[in-house]
């Protein structure tokens, strides 16, 4: 089979396609031939190496795994000997052990059926992009009806998942973006939005009960003015020392900071996530796909920080987004 891998950190460039055997699933795996996959933050840091507490996952001095692609989407092939939910033909999408191929084995505990009606490509764009969303808003953010929150780079892969989830939970949404996204922040549902090139939102004298960074660029000292006094800030970003920073300022004041710890969804969150899905209410928007002889470009597009949603590699020239 042909899969696009790695065998040292570093750029794009270090991502080359090669003919490779079509992998083996465990007892409690499934095959499946990916039809789509997602380019994401996780996938950037296992790619470049960095920041270096990522390769406690990834492996220390090389890639344990040489194929990237977290997130995807495709049709069951086979199934190991302790499957029962899951059977041959079944469309799912959910997490691999490498994306980026035209076959992947993927652990049935963090697999989900495709809804009928939905591309491939969608689907592939909302695991990460959906968990990380409820996980920074429901149980970190403790996000409750008619609250204010405000959620920095709405336009972006996890934000534009965000928003209608907020909306869908009773929150009042405001989203920050640049120009060029306000549109679109809108049309997700956001009831205000504010363009981070004209104006900064922690100085327009609003205060918000939650404050989730979506995309990391706004730290909690930047934003402690525009939370209301016993609100809450959640960011994607992580490490040790942001991890005892938010610690210390949860426990001495009376406002929350709150980094995300990369670890899987709760029970409770891939609950509200089966809900949410189950309703129609996870809709990624997607900025645009490549196919897989082109995931170097595909990274050096997301590199750039400016795509609105999520970047998809197809594997099935369907024309369906």
């Amino acid at each position: 089979m042909k899969a696009m891998v790695y065998y040292e950190y570093g750029s794009p460039d270090v991502l080359k396609l090669k003919e490779i055997e079509k992998p083996i699933p465990n007892d409690d795996e499934v095959l499946v031939k990916v039809h789509a996959a997602t380019v994401t933050p996780l996938d950037w840091h296992f790619l470049t190496g960095t920041p270096y507490v990522a390769r406690i996952m990834a492996g220390l001095f090389k890639p344990k795994n040489n194929i990237l692609g977290i997130d995807m989407a495709g049709r069951i092939e086979a199934v190991g000997k302790k499957i029962k939910h899951f059977k041959p033909g079944d469309e799912v999408f959910g997490k691999s052990n490498g994306g980026y191929a035209e076959y992947a084995c993927a652990p049935v505990a963090e697999l989900f059926l495709k809804p009928t009606g939905m591309s491939f490509e969608k689907a592939a764009a909302i695991p990460l992009s959906a968990f990380t969303a409820l996980t920074c808003l429901c149980d970190l953010g403790q996000m409750k009806s008619g609250q204010k929150v405000l959620i920095n780079g709405a336009s972006g892969g996890v934000g534009t998942l965000a928003v209608p989830i907020a909306k869908s939970f009773g929150a009042e949404v405001t989203g920050v973006c640049s120009t060029r996204n306000l549109d679109l922040v809108r049309s997700i549902g956001a009831d205000r939005v504010i363009d981070y090139t004209r104006e900064n939102f922690t100085q327009k004298g609003v205060y918000y009960d939650l404050i989730f960074d979506a995309v990391g660029k706004s730290s909690f000292s930047d934003c402690k003015c525009a939370l209301s006094p016993k609100g809450i800030y959640v960011t994607t970003n992580f490490s040790p020392t942001l991890a005892l920073l938010g610690l210390w300022i949860s426990m001495t004041g009376s406002r929350k900071m709150i980094p995300m710890f990369p670890k899987g969804p709760s029970r409770n969150i891939r609950e509200l996530f089966e809900e949410l899905l189950k309703a129609g209410k996870l809709t990624p928007v997607i900025d645009r796909c490549y196919i897989l002889n082109e995931v170097p470009e595909a990274f050096r597009y997301y590199e750039k920080g400016h795509a609105r949603g999520r970047v998809v590699i197809t594997l099935e020239h369907n024309g369906k987004i």
